[in-house]
């Protein structure tokens, strides 16, 4: 028996049967053999590890662009966050860690830079439209490894495709519109745990807010504290996914209330506020102008895969990917004057 088969065993004996066992995947669109030591979902966590696409997350908006401060978060910084919230849920239910850690470090990959701003831009710039969870999925389906994807399993591309909403119901009710695993739902609702509370406490820092401007009724809820807030909500998951004897992940009537209160004063008070929204129409203007110039010369800047895809598609992928720092950079290098040296 190999080591990889003994972790299998492992995780049939000591894990919940309402888990997603390592074994029990239904596999990759390219079949493989199995590893010796690591489990699917292992090899899928690690693949995206070391991904470029993550790698790149560490120069993607949050919230604040470009922000000076050394403590605001990054894309990078809400992705480990929502992985350690995510892996302490999976934990505390017997669920499927590797599993749940996989897709919330996955979820984010297609992240514009600019954060809310790019993505809305783009939306209106690629016929079909534009959405940071779809493109997260083409990115380990098709972007990623010069066009042949990461080939990962089908359990951590549903959990990264269903991830997100927007600004729709967290956990819907219906089955078809949730993850088809508790581990993908764990991550959808880590997900809003985490920016919820980051986005707050960044806010706060940055004095965009201040701590009377948010809302008394989520803070009588679940306490003043960012720990606090966070500790509340995880617990709050735990208790009532078990409640509903784990056919599905949950959050109680009173704390998905609060949670949704305090979303929307972000998207009122932080998102689009009005320093954001000025800032919105500069970063509209890079993008537009970035994505019309790959448009035109697409030789010089856009890959040669996916093989089929329309110029319009693969010159969001070519936007998409970028950090906030290469946009500027490109943008200053194509549009701007450069000094004359004399």
């Amino acid at each position: 028996m190999t080591i990889r088969e003994q972790l299998e065993e492992i995780e049939a004996q000591i894990l919940s049967p309402k888990a997603c066992l390592s074994r029990d995947s239904r596999g990759r669109v390219r079949a493989e053999a199995p590893h010796s030591f690591r489990t699917g979902f292992q090899r899928d966590r690690d693949r995206i590890l070391h991904s470029k696409s993550f790698r790149r997350l560490k120069h993607k908006t949050q919230v604040f662009l470009a922000p000076y401060g050394d403590h605001y978060r990054t894309r990078l910084t809400h992705t480990l966050e929502v992985s350690a919230i995510a892996r302490t849920i999976a934990r505390a239910l017997r669920l499927n860690e590797d599993l749940t850690e996989a897709i919330a470090l996955g979820h984010d990959l297609g992240h514009t830079p600019f954060g809310h701003s790019g993505e809305e831009t783009l939306a209106k710039l690629i016929p079909g439209g534009f959405t940071h969870y779809a493109q997260s999925l083409r990115v380990v389906e098709k972007l990623e490894y010069e066009g042949k994807g990461l080939n990962l399993s089908f359990e951590v591309r549903d959990g990264i495709a269903r991830h997100s909403k927007g600004r729709g119901k967290i956990l819907d009710r219906r089955k078809e519109d949730l993850p088809a695993t508790l581990e993908g739902q764990i991550v959808r609702i880590s997900d809003v745990i985490g920016y919820v509370n980051h986005d707050i406490d960044d806010a706060l820092r940055a004095g965009i807010i201040k701590e009377t401007d948010i809302p008394k009724g989520p803070v009588g809820v679940l306490g003043r504290w960012n720990a606090t807030r966070i500790d509340k909500m995880v617990g709050d998951v735990i208790q009532a996914s078990l409640k509903a004897g784990l056919e599905r992940i949950a959050m109680s009537d009173e704390i998905m209330k609060a949670v949704v209160e305090l979303r929307e004063f972000l998207y009122e008070r932080v998102y689009y506020n009005e320093f954001a929204r000025n800032e919105l129409r500069k970063t509209e203007k890079i993008i537009r102008d970035l994505f019309d110039m790959a448009l035109k010369n697409p030789g010089e800047y856009i890959k040669d895969y996916p093989a089929g895809d329309p110029p319009e598609i693969r010159v969001g992928d070519f936007i998409a990917g970028m950090t906030d720092r290469y946009a500027l950079d490109l943008y200053a290098k194509l549009f701007l004057p450069s000094a004359w040296t004399v």
